[in-house]
């Protein structure tokens, strides 16, 4: 079954190293994305294509908004801060999660429908070493770790109702699920996907208003379309080899933001993908849901 979609278009230009973290805010009708090894936030108005750019700090995996408006919550290297854009930045620390591991950085999050983060992390210096953590940040600021024993953390994909997510160890090429109950503990724990080198890594994921499962795929100059079992329904080329996370928008939540990276390519590889880095558009033919918030 094939979802009629137009062909990706680039909207923002090759120079993100490592481009993620892409999220819908219709509050305000922008794209935000995150440029991960430039240390940069990025914003994009469809309506108007007006773009907006933040210097960060350091590094910046993720950023979701604050329910009540005051800003937005962020994942940064060295922890989970309270961000403000506007009218000028400013940063607040709010939580930990792998406190005196300077290398170990949160690297993607989701908000549930309890307003709780789900952010995950990584060994930024060595990806082999088993670092990783699942980490639960409550609205009271309570940050819980919930699994450790992962490699690199991606997606998460959390059901509307909270009742279950899918949470990638990249390494591992493994997709897992997880049950989940009101107070945001985790269990029953299972293989959802295994793929294959050929196939690609999976990386960011999100769902679509049918239950559908996407996935991009890093090294796969891909993203793929997946039933809530794990079937693969439909695959689209991205003109970027390494393609790192995908979400849904615009005011009627069916244009889907792409992400990529070029932090690690060679001459052949930039000569083969030479949008790599970019920032791409297209209509898959399905509707997303709504970004949830913290709070």
């Amino acid at each position: 079954m094939d979802l009629n979609h137009t062909l990706p278009q680039a909207i923002w230009p090759a120079e993100l190293l490592l481009g993620e973290g892409p999220v819908w805010e219709a509050r305000t009708g922008r794209f935000f994305f995150v440029d991960i090894h430039g240390c940069a936030l990025h914003a994009w108005t469809p309506a108007t294509d007006a773009r907006q750019s933040w210097k960060m700090p350091e590094r910046i995996g993720w950023l979701i908004p604050r329910k009540n408006g005051d800003g937005y919550m962020a994942g940064f290297q060295s922890g989970i801060v309270h961000l403000t854009l506007e009218p000028e930045l400013r940063w607040e620390p709010m939580a930990q999660p792998h406190p005196g591991e300077p290398s170990v950085r949160l690297n993607d999050a989701k908000a549930d429908a309890f307003g709780r983060i789900w952010a995950g992390s990584m060994d930024n210096d060595d990806p082999a070493r088993c670092k990783g953590r699942l980490a639960r940040l409550d609205p009271d600021l309570q940050c819980t770790v919930v699994e450790t024993g992962i490699y690199i953390a991606n997606g998460p994909a959390i059901a509307p109702d909270a009742r279950w997510m899918l949470h990638t160890d990249s390494f591992l090429n493994t997709v897992y699920r997880y049950k989940l109950d009101a107070s945001g503990n985790i269990t029953d724990k299972s293989v959802w996907r295994v793929f294959s080198e050929d196939e690609g890594t999976p990386d960011g994921m999100t769902l679509d208003s049918e239950g559908r499962v996407w996935i991009a795929f890093w090294g796969g100059a891909c993203i793929r379309c997946f039933t809530p079992d794990a079937e693969c329904l439909q695959t689209i080329a991205i003109p970027a080899s390494q393609v790192t996370s995908i979400s849904f928008g615009g005011t009627d939540l069916q244009t889907m933001l792409v992400t990529t990276a070029r932090v690690g390519l060679g001459d052949a590889e930039l000569a083969q993908y030479p949008l790599s880095g970019s920032v791409f558009t297209l209509r898959t033919g399905a509707t997303g849901v709504l970004p949830l918030a913290f709070g």
